[in-house]
């Protein structure tokens, strides 16, 4: 709990056998964390039986892998029937650390924001934390093309450590999203087209031979992905389209 308002941590989850006991662990360690709910995108190793063993644990497992997007359509669906007021995404590789939990909560329930971003380019940390060269140079040109085309100054838009409030997934049009990578952009976009402010931390991260990447082929479909998804904002906004991911409603 932080200030009466429960707190839920959501894992997407695939293949994460071998770091998910020790994310989970620091995890709880933060002493505000009421449940962790673990969806398991048919995971091919033992993810979903070690999470099953995992106390204050709810898990729940796909019987055919539906892509990174629908894994997490599931753990909001999930998180909110759970009467989730805080909604921490933590990835179960252990790429980000659990410890700015209490950081992120707080800045949700006190009601400053309702999304924090945990920014792994704020302090200089990517390089530093063995983000690959190219990944680094497309993560800035990326960000670039996507602040101009949607009005925004975030330092990225491609870290998968984020927090929300109920109040915003209550009304984040998410089912409309794509079920592949692209789905965590996309809802950053409608936040901003919705007029939320995003809030970022500066967050330490970690590459290494466990810790989840999607290769070259995958990154630069993302990558167009997301610049479809930009430009569809500005159009959007200019009234020169209708999408179902910006309906004016919420312009």
């Amino acid at each position: 709990m932080f200030k009466d308002k429960k707190v839920i941590v959501v894992m997407p989850a695939y293949n994460a056998a071998q770091t998910l006991k020790k994310t989970y662990e620091e995890v709880m360690e933060q002493g505000i964390v009421d449940l962790v709910i673990l969806v398991d995108d048919a995971s091919r190793d033992d993810t979903a039986q070690i999470a099953r063993s995992l106390p204050r644990t709810k898990v729940y497992v796909h019987e055919k892998n539906m892509g990174y997007g629908a894994n997490q359509k599931r753990c909001y669906q999930m998180a909110l029937e759970e009467g989730g007021d805080i909604i921490i995404m933590v990835h179960p590789d252990y790429q980000y650390t659990p410890k700015l939990i209490p950081a992120m909560a707080s800045m949700i329930g006190s009601g400053l924001y309702h999304c924090v971003l945990g920014s792994r380019i704020l302090g200089g940390y990517a390089l530093k934390g063995g983000m690959p060269l190219w990944k680094y140079v497309s993560n800035r040109l990326l960000t670039l093309a996507e602040n101009i085309l949607m009005g925004a100054k975030l330092s990225e838009y491609h870290t998968g450590y984020r927090a929300f409030s109920r109040e915003l997934l209550e009304r984040l049009p998410v089912k409309r999203n794509s079920d592949d990578f692209v789905f965590d952009n996309q809802v950053l976009a409608q936040i901003l087209w919705l007029g939320y402010t995003i809030a970022e931390i500066s967050c330490p991260t970690k590459y290494f031979a466990e810790a989840s990447s999607i290769n070259f082929r995958r990154s630069l479909e993302y990558g167009l992905g997301c610049l479809r998804t930009a430009l569809a904002f500005r159009l959007a906004k200019l009234k020169l389209l209708d999408s179902a991911l910006f309906p004016r409603s919420g312009a």
